[in-house]
């Protein structure tokens, strides 16, 4: 449990900084450089999630219960799972997709998490996924009073919709038809 809880504070807390305190962000960015900035922030996050995966996974070995969700919801799982990979790609290629969500990232990752909390109540999720859900949503609820810092943009096209709604289908299918049991040993539907 021990090795879940540091990753999750490594990876959350670098994700964090923007949220609680921009302005030391901003310093430290500026006097190291943003280069630096951005190799000691991956570095983190890579550790950090490292460690969130492999205590997830331990943790997983020995299961306690939080809530037995009805199977149901599995169902429920699985439709909100539908614009999830859409969403991923439309932040990566901006479009109308991009301006309707603000930030589909983030919209993607609640979805995801609230999704697989539905479906799953074991400890081990109720810590990741949760996780999840709490960062992404004091993340978003952060940026109504940040300023975005800038950052290089392809131009706005309606292909970049076609092709992460097109695209975003096709990994949804490829995840449900095996990738997710292969990738994570969990079949969605079984």
């Amino acid at each position: 449990m021990i090795t879940i809880l540091v990753g999750m504070l490594l990876f959350f807390g670098v994700h964090s900084v923007s949220i609680v305190a921009p302005g030391w962000r901003d310093g430290v960015a500026s006097r190291i450089g943003d280069i630096r900035w951005k190799l000691v922030y991956s570095v983190v996050s890579l550790l950090g999630f490292f460690l969130m995966v492999t205590g997830y996974a331990a943790l997983r070995l020995e299961p306690h219960i939080v809530y037995l969700p009805p199977v149901g919801l599995r169902h429920v799982a699985a439709l909100l799972m539908l614009p999830v990979f859409p969403l991923l790609l439309g932040a990566y290629l901006p479009g109308r997709l991009q301006r309707m969500a603000k930030h589909p990232m983030l919209v993607a990752v609640k979805f995801w998490a609230l999704s697989h909390l539905l479906a799953n109540g074991m400890l081990a999720d109720v810590l990741l996924f949760g996780g999840f859900l709490v960062w992404a949503v004091a993340d978003r609820i952060s940026l109504k009073r940040r300023t975005e810092r800038p950052r290089p943009m392809a131009p706005s096209s309606a292909i970049n919709d076609v092709i992460a709604v097109l695209g975003g289908l096709a990994l949804y299918a490829a995840f449900i038809m095996g990738w997710h049991q292969r990738l994570f040993g969990v079949a969605p539907f079984g």
